[in-house]
């Protein structure tokens, strides 16, 4: 079809400024259906710390009585790995040398990685066997079965071994 001055009309859908017009929405609903679709996924501790927290409106609050213990009782101690082993070895303070430890590593993004570690004495300190994933990050935290105390520290990628310490600073 020929116009007054002599041009071919085009179809509407041939114009680009049509489809960016329809693609624009289009794509920001499918980024957010994306979007939606990650974060239920991805469910999970989300905290940095995985105490018990109990919420009241704004406030939480958190039990430190076994971080207080181990500050009280001057506990320090170094975790390593390698060899097919993972070994606790005490560092200062008064350890129940015969009672056995719970070592806690918290994944700093996906609660699906959380593992416990059940370390049984030896001369040395205590013990299991094993290794520890150390191509990423961890919190760490070593505990005896009954939570009396705690130490936590933080497993940087590519380290052997950490130390820890209660999370409440010294006088």
């Amino acid at each position: 079809m020929m116009t007054l001055d002599n041009r071919v009309k085009r179809s509407a859908w041939r114009e680009p400024m049509v489809w960016l017009v329809a693609a624009i929405p289009a794509a920001a609903v499918v980024a957010t259906i994306a979007l939606l679709v990650t974060a239920t996924r991805s469910s999970g501790n989300n905290d940095l710390v995985a105490d018990e927290v109990q919420r009241t409106a704004q406030v939480q609050v958190a039990d430190l009585g076994p971080d207080a213990a181990a500050q009280q009782l001057q506990l320090s101690a170094v975790v390593r790995t390698g060899k097919g082993i993972v070994e606790v070895l005490p560092v200062d303070g008064g350890f129940d040398r015969n009672a056995s430890l719970v070592l806690a590593l918290h994944h700093p993004a996906r609660a699906a990685l959380d593992r416990d570690i059940a370390l049984l004495p030896v001369k040395t300190g205590w013990r299991s066997d094993g290794e520890i994933d150390v191509s990423h990050d961890w919190n760490v935290e070593l505990r005896p079965a009954d939570g009396a105390w705690r130490l936590r520290g933080r497993w940087s990628s590519g380290q052997q071994a950490t130390y820890l310490r209660p999370a409440l600073a010294g006088e």
